[in-house]
Order: structure tokens, then C-alpha cells, then sequence
């Protein structure tokens, strides 16, 4: 049974993930589980999360507007610090975190760029790193 679609397509602040994340060499864009994501070897966001409940048989705790990225270990204890920050469910373990993008009347864009591009340069192939710099 595929995934229900999780996103309005004219939502301002996917409009804006959009932009940052299709700006980096080779990005590219899927609905995956539902949500919008994007890849260049392998996904390094997605837009919108949610959170495993506490108590067994409660509903998941969803984040809309919100964007999940890859990090670096030596960077993740202090972004976890930021009540903004969640842990998201499934991709939690494999060393992602997602940023509320509601959680503040106005959102740091440098601050989204910045998240997005240390995901991407996680998990892009070196070549396509080579490439940003080279920007």
C-alpha cells in the first residue's frame, strides 16, 4: 500500500526547501514515503518528519513544516540542545535529525542552507563535492 501524500505542493516553506536543496550539483526531487525528498546518490532531505510516541499504540508526532537532514556526530549533541530539533523516527538511527520550522514565528534561512549543505556534502560523491567548491 503506497504512503498518502503528506504535503500541499503550494506550501510556501516547501517552495523554499525546494530552491536550496535543487540548487546543489545533480539534486533532484521524489515523493518518498510521502514526502518530498531529495537525493543526489542518496537522499540528504526531506521535507516534513514525524516522531515515534512515547506510549505504544499513540499516534506518531507530526512536523509538516519542518526538514530533516543528515549530520556530522561532532555537531549533533549541540544541535540536539535547540528544542527545535527532533529526533526523527526511522531515520533517527542512521544519523538524522529534523528542524521544526514552525517552532519560531520566523524561520533562519542561513541556517536551513546551512544544515541542507552539510547533509548534502554527507552524502554526496566526492566529485559532485569537488563541484560545489569549485562554485
Amino acid at each position: 500500500m503506497p504512503h498518502p501524500v503528506m504535503f500541499r505542493d503550494d506550501d510556501p516553506v516547501l517552495a523554499k526547501v525546494r530552491t536550496l536543496a535543487l540548487g546543489f550539483p545533480e539534486a533532484f526531487e521524489k515523493v518518498s514515503h510521502g514526502r518530498p525528498s531529495f537525493f543526489v546518490s542518496k537522499m540528504f532531505v526531506m521535507y516534513g518528519g514525524s516522531v515515534k510516541p512515547a506510549t505504544r499504540g499513540a499516534d506518531y508526532v507530526q512536523y509538516p513544516h519542518s526538514v530533516m537532514v543528515k549530520v556530522d556526530e561532532s555537531d549533533r549533541r549541540a544541535l540536539e540542545q535547540d528544542r527545535r530539533f527532533f529526533f526523527p523516527a526511522y531515520l533517527g538511527p542512521s544519523g538524522w535529525l529534523g528542524l521544526d520550522l514552525a517552532a519560531k514565528s520566523e524561520v533562519d534561512w542561513n541556517e536551513v542552507a546551512e544544515l541542507i549543505d552539510a547533509s548534502y556534502r554527507l552524502v554526496a560523491p566526492k566529485k559532485l563535492i569537488a563541484r560545489l567548491e569549485e562554485a
